[in-house]
Order: structure tokens, then C-alpha cells, then sequence
């Protein structure tokens, strides 16, 4: 069945921001509610191809992306298959070429190393032509800089940005982010987040209540 327009595109009229886990369709690609990602370079329904990168069935591996997410032009995912491992004596990838060096066709994952699934955590903000690497995971209430590189976990709510990415500077105090992972907020009904929407928006955090 064909997902309805309004359920794509959060805003009428705009083909740019779409709600990710409704143009998405590889099992192995996970994304929460809410999550939007905005294109105004590429069709933004194409994200799967465009910036899930070197995501082979091969490997398994997953790209995890938790809710109310926000996701900017030209962010990239690159997952396992980007690498090269670095146990052998030489960067170049003989097993992909296993026809032409006589290797086993079975063997051809022994060209990277594995680091594990890319998992990003709830409320995420990931700016412009931002970069995750394979095995990051990056907590909820994050926020990653533009053109970052993401090479290392990211602790929740904090801000990190640069090549390689480093903290900046922690979004709230410690006992503030206590509360916040402790609400869980994004996995409230709708009402409930409705109710408590000026709060929210206003850093209130005393007004919420679990």
C-alpha cells in the first residue's frame, strides 16, 4: 500500500523534510517516530541511497535511529564496508578481488574490519554534511556540529563538533540530564507531549512530570 503524502511530508508544500522512517525500506535501517530528515539538494526520499553509504547485505549491520530526530542536508552514514582492515600489512582490499587473486569469494569481509552497528539515540540533531562512522553511537539529546566527523560514541546531550569530532560543551547541567533521560519524553502519546509541548520548548523542565 502506498503511505499516504501527509504521512512523507510533515509541512504542506514542502519537498524537502521528510519523516525518514517512511521513505526507508531496509530492514537493517531502523528509525523512530518523528525523525525528519531535509534535503534541499537531492530528493530528500532518496535517503537510503544517497546517505546510507557502503551498507552491504553482506555485513548485517544497522543503522539505528531513535525519535524526534533531526537530520540536516548531506549528513552520512558510512557503515562497515568503508573500511579497510588495518591487521594486514596493506590497506588494499584483496578480498573484494577475490577473482582476480584466487581468494575465496566467502572470505571477502576479511577486507575491513567490523566496528558494529551506527545507533543514534532519541532527539538528535545531526547538522549539514555531518559524518558517522561505523560502531558510533551517539546518545539521546545530542547535538552534532556541521561537517563533523563522528569517529568516537557521543555522550547524551552533548554538543561535539570538528574533524575528528570532540565535545564542545555539555547542553545542560548533570542532575538536568538525569531528568531528561529519566522523563523519556519522546516515548509519551502524542497527547501527553501536546500537554506538555510549552515546557518543552521553553527548557522548562520543571513543569514535567513523568
Amino acid at each position: 500500500m502506498t503511505v499516504p503524502e501527509k504521512k512523507i511530508y510533515p509541512r504542506t508544500g514542502d519537498r524537502q523534510t521528510v519523516y525518514l522512517n517512511q521513505v526507508v525500506h531496509n530492514p537493517n535501517i531502523v528509525v523512530g517516530d518523528y525523525t525528519i530528515y531535509n534535503d534541499f539538494v537531492q530528493d530528500p526520499t532518496q535517503f537510503e541511497r544517497n546517505n546510507v553509504l557502503y551498507h552491504y547485505p553482506v555485513n548485517g549491520d544497522r543503522l539505528v535511529i531513535g525519535k524526534f530526530c533531526s537530520i540536516a542536508c548531506g549528513a552520512k552514514f558510512l557503515l562497515n564496508s568503508a573500511n579497510h582492515t588495518l591487521t594486514s600489512a596493506s590497506t588494499y582490499p584483496f578480498p573484494i578481488f577475490y577473482e582476480a587473486w584466487g581468494l575465496e569469494r566467502s572470505r571477502v569481509t576479511d577486507a575491513w574490519d567490523n566496528r558494529g552497528d551506527i545507533v543514534i539515540g532519541n532527539d538528535v540533531w545531526i547538522g549539514y554534511e555531518a559524518v558517522v562512522l561505523a560502531g558510533v553511537t551517539i546518545g539521546d539529546g545530542a547535538i552534532i556540529g556541521a561537517r563533523a566527523v563522528v569517529t568516537r560514541d557521543v555522550l547524551p546531550y552533548t554538543i561535539v563538533g570538528g574533524v575528528p569530532a570532540k565535545p564542545i560543551r555539555k547542553r545542560f547541567d548533570e542532575r538536568s540530564i538525569d531528568k531528561l533521560l529519566a522523563l523519556r519524553w519522546w516515548d509519551w502519546p502524542q497527547e501527553k507531549i501536546l500537554q506538555h509541548l510549552p515546557a518543552i520548548q521553553k527548557g522548562r523542565l520543571d513543569q514535567l512530570c513523568p
